[in-house]
């Protein structure tokens, strides 16, 4: 088994960067998921509520952060030095509120013009808890990013392969793993492999995991990456075969024991 892919996501919902190598922090890969577009009540919005967020392109520089997107002109962020927090969530219910700093006119009027709503982008200087410690099978206190609950997404490419195969049999198109926004793509393992990794611990490389638990699944997975158009698949066929205890499931949630260096092609250990 070995390491294929590794992704980032620098904006909460935005579309991925692929890298050969990674840093993995406490909370996660080094650059994902620090920043988030909130609407006026301090709520993330994503591409649960708007697809037009497969559009934009951002991509961490030093001290800051590039946006990109087609019929805007570019945009540098710098990340706020100073100034008052903002309280956000990165879902309206459940989630506790964080400390964020806004990152500025000129980003809010940049995104609300690609996304045809009034936005702020906020920036998550220091990783903190967004969801209550009953919240989550594995609790990671403040280790966490903008990412719905847990700092790392890990998908196996023979479980796309037998999804894409009840697709076929269903008589519908195929589907890539950029559906799913994984953070690390493993390929070598059986099917469904990831079930039985669930709360055991992993070594991908020279560093250690826990795996969490699977990853429920929700209407973004219906989402193509780079057009943004919304269908019903694969959710639909996802449904019939991995509904369990009412979540639809596709994935393993990873929390780091290390920090370091990983790359692709990395082995990948799963331990009693």
């Amino acid at each position: 088994m070995r390491l294929t892919s590794i992704h980032t996501y620098p904006v909460k919902g935005c579309h991925r960067l692929d890298h050969d190598g990674a840093i993995v922090q406490p909370w996660g890969l080094a650059g994902d998921r620090r920043w988030m577009v909130v609407d006026a009540d301090g709520v993330g919005v994503t591409q649960r509520e708007t697809t037009r967020l497969v559009g934009l392109h951002a991509t961490v520089r030093p001290g800051g952060l590039s946006l990109r997107a087609d019929g805007q002109p570019d945009l540098d962020v710098p990340e706020p030095a100073g100034g008052e927090p903002v309280a956000v969530r990165t879902f309206r219910s459940r989630e506790l509120p964080v400390p964020a700093l806004p990152a500025g006119p000129a980003a809010d009027a940049w995104l609300g013009a690609l996304l045809g709503q009034p936005v702020r982008l906020v920036w998550l200087a220091r990783p903190t808890r967004h969801v209550a410690a009953a919240g989550r099978e594995h609790d990671t206190g403040d280790q966490v990013s903008f990412a719905d609950a847990y700092p790392l997404l890990l998908t196996n490419t023979a479980s796309l392969d037998a999804l894409n195969d009840w697709l076929a049999e269903a008589g519908e198109e195929p589907v890539p793993m950029t559906r799913f926004r994984p953070n690390l793509v493993v390929d070598g393992a059986p099917a469904w492999a990831e079930d039985d990794w669930a709360g055991r611990p992993l070594r991908i490389g020279d560093l250690r995991f826990r795996a969490a638990g699977p990853c429920g699944r929700c209407v973004v997975t219906t989402t193509d990456q780079e057009t943004g158009v919304r269908a019903k698949e694969p959710l639909r066929t996802l449904g019939r075969h991995r509904n369990v205890r009412q979540k639809i499931l596709f994935g393993l949630h990873l929390v780091p024991l290390d920090t370091g260096h990983l790359a692709v092609d990395a082995p990948l250990v799963s331990t009693p």
